[in-house]
């Protein structure tokens, strides 16, 4: 049996219009011989009835829900969306079975809101295929060993589609989107950014994880273990979109002063810390960790000395940051407003000389960098937001992303 999972979120799945656009999708998958396993998200975005941030608003300043049951509720927003998504298929003359995550047989640990998969049991899903059936999922959520509803966290319907690939053995997962791909950079920042054809699973998660919110790094880091191609598709759109895969059969013959950069992402609203010992204090550097860690927040770009610790945090996360660290008696300075931008690359590692074009291009337009760090697929410096969209555009331009749209 040759599956194929096809993820439509929220904005694929708004209005009728659109849903008709997507089982024409379904149905070209059909066609070309796969037995169909389509995920969903909630229906539209914030403000529109069934959207998971607008039933989140619905118990917003109610202290008295617990997680147990705030998992309850955003599981609706999925069951909705896939009985009318069911409906819409068998009014075409389909046959069709809705599942539940606990039906489709998707076991998560009990941290709701944030539940992690265990393991999927694909029994069920496999006898409706067997039956010529359409199987509908309902994404974002899963349930416990002792039988309670969880949700996934943000990207949770990304995360189920790529998870039941693994347990179905699928050969290819569809996440449709309401953009053509993986484009070079934000097409809102970069009017000339280009759509990719094929990425590697580490350049879409560094894209992901840094910005970019077109899949979940969490459903790639899955898909990448099976190694399952993924396409980013449009709904609107016939176009194959962009491929993320391990990518060894095209960046092996490619020269290797090609696509040295895939693309150009940022994240923004993040101040700089930097924590110094307010006197002689050796061994001080593990106690600044620790003290984030016990008020829960999660550190960033952070580069260590023997005199100081630097890193960034979410500024909203910064005050309480900054009274903690001095509570230990350490002196703390902050560069509020700054953002990371992220220079996306397979061919980075062992290539000279790119972190010279990178800050040379950010020099010729007057970017001052804050801080820097790099990995094998990623350059990373940290500048002025008010800086933020010209860095962009500097290193977009100094590597010619704009050209490499559909290079293979």
């Amino acid at each position: 049996m040759k599956v194929i999972i096809q993820k439509f979120g929220g904005t694929s799945v708004s209005s009728r219009s659109v849903r008709q656009l997507a089982m024409e999708h379904i149905e070209q998958a059909l066609a070309d011989g796969y037995a169909v396993v389509v995920v969903v998200s909630a229906m539209g975005r914030s403000g529109e009835p069934y959207a998971t941030d607008t039933l989140l608003s619905l118990i917003s300043g109610e202290d008295a829900v617990v997680a147990r049951d705030r998992d309850l509720l955003l599981s609706c927003g999925e069951t909705i969306s896939a009985v009318i998504f069911a409906g819409m298929l068998r009014s075409r003359g389909h046959q069709v079975s809705v599942l539940t995550g606990a039906q489709a047989g998707i076991r998560t640990t009990a941290d709701f809101g944030n539940a992690r998969i265990e393991e999927i049991s694909p029994e069920r899903i496999f006898a409706e295929l067997e039956e010529d059936r359409i199987v509908v999922v309902t994404g974002f959520q899963g349930v416990t060993a002792a039988g309670e509803t969880t949700t996934l966290g943000r990207g949770g319907s990304d995360t189920s589609a790529t998870a039941l690939g693994i347990a179905l053995d699928a050969e290819l997962i569809d996440i449709f989107t309401d953009v053509d791909g993986i484009m070079t950079a934000d097409p809102r920042i970069i009017d000339d950014a280009a759509r990719l054809t094929r990425v590697t699973y580490a350049e879409m998660c560094n894209f992901a994880s840094q910005g970019a919110k077109v899949i979940h790094p969490r459903a790639v880091e899955l898909a990448m273990q099976k190694n399952i191609p993924i396409r980013v598709r449009s709904t609107h759109s016939k176009d194959p979109g962009t491929l993320v895969t391990s990518g060894v059969h095209f960046l092996e013959t490619r020269p290797a002063n090609d696509r040295i950069l895939t693309g150009v992402t940022h994240s923004s609203q993040l101040t700089q810390i930097r924590v110094r010992p307010a006197g002689e204090h050796t061994g001080f550097q593990p106690l600044v960790f620790q003290a984030m860690a016990r008020i829960g927040i999660s550190v960033d770009f952070f580069n260590v000395t023997p005199d100081e610790v630097v890193y960034t945090v979410p500024t909203v996360q910064v005050e309480r940051a900054v009274s903690t660290l001095q509570d230990l008696d350490f002196t703390v300075t902050t560069v509020p407003n700054v953002a990371k931008i992220a220079a996306v690359g397979a061919g980075i590692h062992g290539v000279p000389g790119v972190m010279a074009r990178i800050v040379e291009a950010l020099s010729d337009v007057g970017v001052e960098i804050l801080q820097s760090a790099d990995s094998n697929t990623t350059i990373w410096c940290l500048v002025h937001e008010r800086e933020m969209v010209r860095a962009m555009r500097a290193i977009h331009n100094k590597f010619d992303l704009h050209s490499i749209g559909g290079a293979d």
